[in-house]
């Protein structure tokens, strides 16, 4: 959570696309390794088969490849990916 700016920089965080979504609800699996930044919004991702993980703006996830979860974001989220 909330990663040193420096540091994201060194990653290239801030040259990534961004990626928006309106409140809503919906299944996904992730095909390759997605990493994202969340610029703001709030979301609740539940893996299957395992305990949902509260995800807010400031916050810097890797989501593996092969995971098949759900999305509940519950404030419009923005944020910055790169998969593989």
């Amino acid at each position: 959570r909330n990663p040193e700016r420096q540091r994201l920089e060194a990653l290239g965080v801030f040259d990534w696309p961004v990626w928006e979504k309106e409140v809503s609800r919906f299944d996904w699996t992730y095909d390759t390794q997605e990493t994202c930044y969340i610029l703001s919004g709030e979301v609740t991702v539940t893996p299957e088969g395992g305990a949902p993980v509260s995800i807010s703006a400031g916050d810097y996830v890797i989501f593996p490849a092969g995971m098949a979860c759900v999305w509940n974001i519950t404030q419009p989220v923005s944020k910055h990916y790169k998969f593989g």
